[in-house]
């Protein structure tokens, strides 16, 4: 005996999917449905983050700045923060001008080249991060604590699938 189950709740992008599908007949519903909810859950913790950050007197460049030292155990070179932030070496500079004024960084010459510099996050640059990364965390469960744990690691996988065919190298345009 088969069982019914109960349709799902609709959100706004099946709204979204319902107005375009008589202007593009051909449009894979699923397809458009998935990646407009990807946009909009990454806009949503976008501007969560940017809010969140507020009460701690932190921009998004200086929380992005942090979290990037953070990953790499507190310790980096400008040039690797540079590459982990995907942005010129001289505008992370700046960032870290503005970060070491506030205490949260510190620059010292280092030690094995006196051409290179290190940077390090100070004990209040630590715990600027941890208290700004916890709030952003809560949203992240808070969402993803809609589906169980095995539902978590499928859409893991399955995103991951997708990125690698979005990392996959450029091929020409046809």
């Amino acid at each position: 005996m088969q069982q019914d189950r109960p349709e799902p709740a609709r959100d706004r992008v099946d709204a979204h999917v319902d107005r375009w599908l008589p202007v593009l007949p051909d449009l894979d519903r699923d397809i458009e449905g998935a990646v407009t909810r990807m946009q909009h859950l990454a806009k949503h913790l976008r501007r969560f983050r940017e809010h969140w950050l507020v009460g701690f007197d932190l921009q998004k460049h200086e929380y992005d700045t942090l979290h990037a030292l953070a990953g790499r155990r507190g310790e980096a070179r400008p040039s690797e923060l540079a590459d982990d932030l995907a942005i010129a070496p001289a505008s992370v500079t700046g960032r870290l001008e503005t970060l070491e004024r506030r205490g949260l960084i510190v620059r010292t010459q280092s030690t094995a080249d006196r051409r290179r510099v290190d940077v390090e996050l100070t004990e209040a640059g630590w715990q600027a991060w941890r208290e700004a990364i916890g709030g952003v965390g809560r949203e992240e469960h808070r969402l993803l604590g809609a589906l169980t744990p095995q539902e978590r690691r499928q859409l893991s996988d399955l995103l991951r699938r997708v990125m690698l065919v979005a990392e996959e190298p450029d091929r020409p345009l046809k």
